[in-house]
């Protein structure tokens, strides 16, 4: 005697499943679409939101770029961030990259507090090229740290606490005498 297999019936659940992930991908295709231009429509580049304005008036959307993150003297090591990682990014741009000088001399010059400043070797103890350089400016309690170098990708720009003895960096840091 065969015994012919049917195919399972799928039990409520397994239809209530399916239904909804059906309807999430149909939810989906829906609103992708919405997003999509038609073919052979230019792609819209007005990004401003449209409102309704009484007759014979006109309103013109605001092209002002944000403002670049400046110094907060009285402000906190957070209100700073941007600041101190513009700068970072900014001596990560150019040509002293490796160099811990350029980033402590770049961040004097744009009004950080030199004698509250660590920066670590540019080279390590067998006179290679160092994988990372830290540096960081101790402010209102907090840390402002950067780290740059091969091993660390792009920049890192970071708030952290003051750890040990009122310092930012842990270990060996180099003297900043220049």
């Amino acid at each position: 005697m065969s015994r012919r297999l049917e195919p399972a019936r799928p039990t409520a659940t397994r239809r209530r499943i399916a239904g909804a992930g059906g309807a999430l991908l149909i939810a989906a295709m829906v609103l992708a679409a919405c997003s999509v231009p038609s073919p052979g429509s230019a792609p819209s580049t007005d990004t401003s939101t449209q409102t309704s304005l009484p007759s014979g008036t006109t309103e013109t959307p605001s092209t002002t770029p944000s403002a670049a993150p400046v110094l907060v003297p009285g402000g906190s090591a957070s209100d700073n961030l941007p600041y101190f990682a513009s700068i970072v990014a900014s001596v990560w741009a150019g040509p002293d990259q490796a160099s811990g000088r350029a980033y402590i001399d770049a961040l004097v010059a744009a009004g950080f507090d030199k004698s509250a400043m660590q920066v670590t070797n540019d080279e390590s103890t067998v006179g290679n090229r160092a994988e990372s350089i830290q540096f960081s400016v101790l402010w209102a309690g907090e840390c402002l740290v950067g780290q740059v170098g091969p091993a660390t990708g792009d920049p890192v720009s970071v708030v952290l606490p003051v750890v040990g003895d009122g310092a930012c960096l842990i270990g060996q840091t180099r003297p900043i005498d220049w």
